[in-house]
């Protein structure tokens, strides 16, 4: 038999006819002989076998089936431009304000979007989250091939799981985390308006942190022999503490009602390494009323038990993150600090000062001590930051404030414990003085900022040195030492003035107090990682090519050397 030369172009280039076999097809084998029949009926089944894997991912986009010759070299160059393409895009994603996890992923694939869904930051008990991981028939039918190609799909499982806290450092930005990265995007819409409650933060009792503590600052104006001349009236400090009592019901009820609709949303919040320290603010607020109660409701001696009710969950507390500090890990100090944790120290510091006014000086003691301590580590680690670390920005400026509520506490402190304002009192208070002056003269840090609810937390810092000034006014009687007090009381009423009328008028006015909290939102790992190994898959299909290039041409060459 007779064998046909080889062209010289077959050597370079081998093409495969790929094409869908259709059911028509199959209908055509019905006059082929007895001998065909077996082999057909071999390759119907193999034929049907790859047809039951493939399904289609669109059902309103029709498929588009491969009925074409391509070579093996040309199909693979195709292949790696398109993964060089998807590469690029993959760099930046767009901001189309949808949800990736209950919106936009539906959309990709053809079913419904659930416009405004909400429930994945819903309370749910352990049956209803077990049955929401699992989806109906219909949506197994259509999401199962997607899992592979979509990094979306099965993102609604890991919705309620912990977020690392790096994650919230590498997505968001602004004062305090709240803005989401140009390449990031969220689980929740962007442009519309969610529930009030998700919209509610933590950060609000700041609000009840900075009346509490002019509370207690008004309180010592109209008592204390150094700012006797000025004759302040009680009625002052009875006003604010009653307008701090009531501010702190609200949001206390509002909060609550978040943990209990959107219990999801506080877990988040409590896994944000901001937030997390506004979870001690409550419990400082209510120990600032119980010191700043105005002289004709205050008993002579404080009860031991509104100590104990008012530190017991703070205790607590402060042993789970000073845990985390001390044992390493994902949450140690050196990841997590900023100057808002210097809230998780101050309530040390007060609640030395309460426990000393209701009579159990050891226990002071125990708190000054374990919160000075805490407070050298976290300072050391806030102000002396490595080379590599960025800069803050100018939108961070105003925490820094915040460095001069602990050592104006612990000054306070231990003027309570001991009775009088000796050297080590004074140290602490020349540290917080030497920090508040140091700001002072940097009012550019102060300006061209947007109004924020996180502010107010920014206030009782200012506070509580005008406080401890004017506990050292009395030690040290003096003209520079009483004006130093008025002066610094002047000028922390005046901040919260200010930050009053503003949150009036944002609330109110123009209702713009609460926008999307963004912050808790975010996914648990950066989505353009769930497509793995591109180069990999391509490194192969490459090597796969070029072992078949070579059979083909080294068989080639062998039937050209038997035909000459």
């Amino acid at each position: 038999m007779e064998r046909t030369p080889i062209s010289p172009s077959f050597l370079k280039t081998h093409f495969v006819d790929i094409h869908e076999v259709l059911p028509e097809e199959e209908e055509d084998d019905d006059d082929d002989e007895e001998e065909k029949k077996g082999t057909n009926r071999k390759v119907d089944k193999a034929d049907k076998r790859l047809n039951r894997s493939i399904k289609v991912r669109d059902p309103k986009r029709p498929y588009r089936g491969l009925n074409r010759q391509v070579s093996l070299e040309t199909g693979f160059s195709v292949l790696l431009n398109r993964e060089s393409k998807a590469k690029d895009e993959r760099r930046g994603l767009s901001r189309s304000g949808g949800s990736f996890g209950g919106f936009d992923s539906a959309k990709r694939i053809g079913l419904e979007g659930r416009k405004a869904d909400f429930s994945m930051f819903k309370t749910k008990t352990s049956l209803s989250r077990q049955n929401s991981l699992l989806p109906s028939r219909r949506e197994r039918e259509v999401l199962e091939p997607q899992k592979t190609d979509h990094p979306s799909a099965g993102l609604d499982e890991s919705v309620n799981q912990s977020v690392p806290a790096g994650r919230y450092f590498a997505a968001l930005k602004g004062p305090e985390l709240d803005e989401v990265k140009d390449d990031e995007d969220i689980l929740l819409p962007k442009d519309e308006k969610w529930p009030f409650l998700l919209r509610f933060p933590i950060g609000c009792f700041g609000i009840c942190l900075g009346l509490s503590s002019q509370a207690v600052l008004w309180r010592a104006l109209a008592t204390s022999p150094a700012t006797k001349f000025l004759h302040i009236t009680p009625f002052i400090n009875l006003g604010l503490w009653l307008l701090a009592l009531a501010v702190l019901i609200s949001v206390s009820f509002t909060y609550i009602l978040k943990c209990i609709f959107y219990f999801e949303a506080v877990k988040r919040e409590y896994f944000h390494p901001v937030r997390v320290n506004f979870f001690f603010a409550p419990w400082v607020v209510c120990m600032f009323l119980a010191l700043g109660l105005p002289p004709m409701l205050a008993p002579k001696t404080l009860h031991p038990a509104i100590w104990c009710t008012f530190m017991a969950p703070y205790f607590v507390l402060e042993l789970k993150i000073y845990g985390q500090w001390l044992s390493g890990g994902k949450r140690r100090l050196c990841k997590v600090a900023n100057p808002s944790s210097h809230l998780s120290v101050v309530g040390n510091f007060v609640g030395a000062i309460l426990a000393s006014k209701v009579g159990w000086n050891e226990a002071a003691k125990f708190l000054w001590a374990v919160g000075f301590a805490h407070y050298l580590v976290l300072f050391v680690t806030l102000y002396q930051r490595l080379p590599t670390s960025e800069t803050l920005p100018k939108e961070l400026h105003p925490v820094y404030s915040m460095f001069i509520a602990a050592p104006s506490a612990a000054s306070l402190a231990w003027q309570t414990i001991y009775g009088e304002f000796d050297g080590l009192s004074r140290t602490c208070y020349f540290i917080a003085l030497f920090l508040y002056v140091s700001l002072v003269v940097r009012i550019n840090f102060f300006t061209g900022f947007r109004f924020s609810v996180a502010w107010w937390s920014y206030t009782f810092p200012m506070t509580t040195a005008s406080v401890a000034t004017i506990k050292y006014a009395e030690e040290v009687p003096s003209v520079l030492s009483r004006g130093l007090a008025v002066t610094l009381s002047f000028m922390s009423s005046a901040m919260v003035s200010v930050l009053f009328i503003s949150t009036l008028l944002h609330a109110f006015v123009w209702c713009t107090l609460f926008p999307n909290d963004y912050a808790i939102a975010i996914t648990k790992t950066r989505l353009v990682k769930g497509k793995i190994k591109p180069f990999k898959k391509a490194y192969d299909i490459k090597r796969w090519t070029k072992q078949a290039l070579t059979t083909k041409n080294n068989s080639a060459k062998k039937d050209s050397e038997k035909v000459g």
